[in-house]
This record gives structure tokens, sequence and C-alpha cells, in this order.
């Protein structure tokens, strides 16, 4: 089973850093570094094959997946090498195989040239080696900034260009010669990218651009070097890279296969060659974490942050996240929302939902405070009245939540932003007239505040058993 940590690492300026990790397996450890604009996500599957040979640990580099950004405004890839050093650092690491796909392996073999010490070996799948001329053109158009603006014009941009970066490398030049051989329309595998896109913000363009810039050097041949495996498959644009490499060190191999199992297999003999001593991982965050709790007919992971010993409990509303807790309280993302697992078989009944929290914190704190319905869920575990939002039950069961199923053409993303945006304004937010409006401060449409709103929203899979385990309660009680 993959466990997720949050531990707090070291930037050179002296302050510190919050880092989200999976981890995985027994054995020695081994370091996987995620490509971008991905999370370590990207490798759970993975992580769990390879389980019976490693202690995977994949953390999401700085900015991406759950991993707070460098406080740097412009960092470079030697910066997110060195980010990688301490978070070995942190966790107590001094030696480790490491394994990198695309970016990753372009950051791990900066980071080995950097720090040669600290890698018994690495594997990499892919390697990009620019031209002069891709170089200047990929730095002027492939990495735009992203930013949200107040409409979601942001969204139809990043849907288009996710959708079609399978159709065309690079995904900007729509040419003949550009063509791909793997395009698809699969709204179910953009999605996932999508969501890590906008998980990144702007770090997704801060950290391709610094990949881009990178040096790559390869050591001369007589050098002495950390052992390097490359290998890219058909299909992947940096299979033709790998003729660029030149000539290598002795301790490099070049292979290249047919398929992405041929890649992973070789990887894996490669890495077994030149495992590392076993390590006993530091200490996580004190205060953010994850609880395992099987409850309610939820099995899985749930995702907490403040004060352990608070006597206020935050539950956020179906849709939301525990983003919202007010400062010094204890919150929990429930099922399926935030950074909780999913629940794709969430139950209807409040008693459940009720269960899982019991189960999560078996001493419940004195105050809970429950966030729009989630005031019923609140009250049902002794916290007092349920202060109903407005609008009538049917018409919430109906309208409470917008659609938010992936479709081929993106545009379940702008109906989510349509309704975090009209939250602001309305209530409830699919009831729009004077009679409705809402007093708001301007700062709450910022598109920044939108936009945390807009992925939590969009990361509640289990917003609506939860919504209608609320409603069903209210009604019971009219």
């Amino acid at each position: 089973m993959i466990a997720r940590h949050f531990i707090d690492v070291a930037n050179p300026d002296g302050s510190r850093r919050r880092v989200h990790y999976r981890s995985c397996g027994s054995g020695p450890p081994l370091l996987m570094v995620h490509q971008s604009p991905r999370s370590s996500a990207e490798y759970a599957d993975l992580m769990q094959r390879w389980a019976a040979d490693f202690t995977c640990i994949a953390p999401d580099t700085p900015g991406f997946g759950d991993s707070q950004p460098l406080p740097l405004e412009g960092p470079e890839c030697e910066d997110y090498a060195d980010a990688v050093i301490a978070f070995l650092d942190a966790l107590g690491i001094a030696r480790t195989p490491a394994y990198g796909f695309h970016s990753g392996a372009i950051i791990l073999v900066t980071a080995a040239k950097r720090h040669p010490e600290r890698f018994t070996a690495l594997a990499c799948g892919g390697y990009a080696v620019w031209t002069e001329a891709e170089r200047s053109d990929f730095g002027a158009r492939y990495t735009p900034p992203f930013l949200p603006l107040s409409y979601g014009e942001h969204l139809a941009w990043l849907w288009g260009r996710l959708l079609e970066q399978s159709w065309f490398f690079p995904w900007y030049r729509t040419e003949e010669a550009n063509r791909l051989g793997v395009a698809h329309a699969d709204p179910a595998r953009v999605h996932p990218i999508v969501m890590e896109v906008l998980a990144a913000g702007n770090s997704f363009s801060l950290g391709y651009a610094a990949v881009l810039r990178a040096n790559r050097d390869v050591p001369p041949p007589g050098a002495p070097t950390v052992p390097v495996w490359i290998s890219a498959y058909d299909g992947d644009p940096l299979k033709a890279h790998l003729a660029r490499l030149g000539e290598l060190p002795e301790s490099w191999r070049v292979e290249p296969v047919a398929t992405p199992s041929e890649l992973e297999s070789g990887a894996r003999a490669w890495l077994l060659r030149h495992p590392a001593a076993p390590a006993s991982l530091g200490a996580g965050a004190e205060d953010e974490g994850f609880l395992s709790v099987t409850a309610g007919g939820f099995n899985g992971q749930l995702h907490w942050k403040g004060n352990r010993g608070s006597e206020t409990l935050f539950l956020h509303a179906p849709g939301s996240a525990l983003t919202a807790a007010p400062g010094g309280a204890l919150a929990l993302d429930l099922p399926g929302h935030g950074l909780s697992d999913p629940w794709p078989d969430a139950s209807s009944a409040l008693a459940d939902w009720a269960a899982i929290v019991r189960a999560a914190f078996p001493r419940l704190p004195a105050r809970l405070i429950g966030e729009g319905w989630g005031s019923l869920l609140a009250g049902h575990l002794g916290g007092g009245p349920a202060v109903r939002p407005p609008g009538a039950i049917a018409e919430w069961r109906a309208q409470g939540l917008a659609d938010l199923a992936p479709d081929r053409d993106g545009l379940y993303l702008l109906r989510g932003w349509r309704q975090v945006r009209a939250e602001v304004f309305f209530a409830p937010w699919f009831d729009v007239s004077a009679a409705t409006a809402l007093p708001f401060d301007p700062a709450d449409a910022s598109p920044d505040r939108l936009a945390r709103r807009h992925l939590a929203l969009l990361q509640a899979q289990a917003a609506r058993p939860y919504l209608n385990a609320c409603l069903d309660a209210a009604k019971q009680q009219v």
C-alpha cells in the first residue's frame, strides 16, 4: 500500500519548505523523480510493482503536486536538483539509486553531477538533448505563464494544450511534420494531467522553463561518474534524442526499447545492480499528515492539518476542502475530497460519514464546526444545531453541484468555474437573482482565490454522495 507524508525541508536561505511524498515497499531506498508538470502520483502503479525490491520514495518536486515551491522568482534546474538533495537530507538518506522520467531524468542527472556521492546509480526514461534552434524555440514558446483569469479563460487554453500534446510535438507546432503517432482524445487521460497543472499553478511554467534551460553536458569518457542507464521507447519523441548523446563515460549505457514495459524492466534491472543500504526515514511534519482509516465503507488515507490537540474540529462542506479551516482549528479532508483518498462507492448515509470522522479522531474535539451543509455532519456528531444553507432541499439535490464529469471538450472545467464564481455573489449559487444576492468582499472573487476553490471542487469526487447524505438528514429534520 502506498503511504503519503509531509516533511519539512531546508531551503538554501534557511527557511523551511513543506514537501509531500509517497512511499511504498520494503528494502533499500529508491528515489523516484517525476516529470513536469506531473506529481508523484504518476508513479503510483510503478511503485507498487517495484515494492518487492525497494522502498520506493517519490516526492512532489517544488511547486508541483502538494509540495511548496522554492522561494525563488526564477529557479534553475540546479535549484530543483539541490532540492532533491535537501529532501534526502530531511529523510536521512545518505545514498540511493534513483529513477526519473523525462524532466525528472534531467533533474536527477543534474543532481548526480553536483552531488555524485549521494547516488549509487540513475535510470532515466528519456533524456532530452536539444539543438540550439530547439532550445531557442522551446524557451520562447513551450512554457508560457499559467495564471488564472477571472472568467476561466485559462481553462480553455489548458484543456486544448494538454489534449493536443499527444497530437503534435512540440504542442504549439500544428504542422504535418510534427504529428505524433500516439494521438488520442480521451478525457480520462487528459483530466489527471489537468488536475496536476491546476495544482501547480505557475510553477508549471517555472519548472518546465528551468529544465529547458538546463546544461546538458555529459561527463567525458574516463571521468568518474555515477552509473547511468538511459532509454526511451517507440512513440516517445525523446527516443530520437538518444543518438544525440554522443560519446559517453564507460559507466553510462544507452538502450533504446520498443515498449514502456521494456523500459520499466530495463530500469529495474539496472537499479537492482546498484542498491543502497537500507535507511530509516526521517520524522514527518507535526501539524499535517495522513491517517489510515477503515470505517463506514471507506478504506484509505485521510488528510488532516492543524493542531492535533485543538478542541475545535472543522468539517468542510460537500465539494470543498480543509483549506478553508479557520486558524488554530484541526481540519480534515473528508473521503473523496481535498488530498484524502478517493471513495469511488461513497455512501449517501450521514451515519457512515460520521463513523469515518470518529475513526479518524476517537476522541472528538469538544467543538465541531461544519461549513455549509457540513453543519449537518457536525450536528450528527454532537456538534450542535445544524445551520442549513438557503434554498430548498429539492433544488440543492438537483442543482447543488455542477456536472464535473470530464468531457471531450473540457467544458466541465468551465462549469466548475461558473459555480465557484457564482458562489461569491449569490446564495444559493444556482439561483441568480436580486433576492439571492450576497454582500461580498471583492478579494473573494480574485482569480487566485477562485482557482483554489475551483481545484477543491474538482478534487471532490465524493461531493455528491456527501451532499445527498446531508440533504437526507435535513429532510428528516423538517
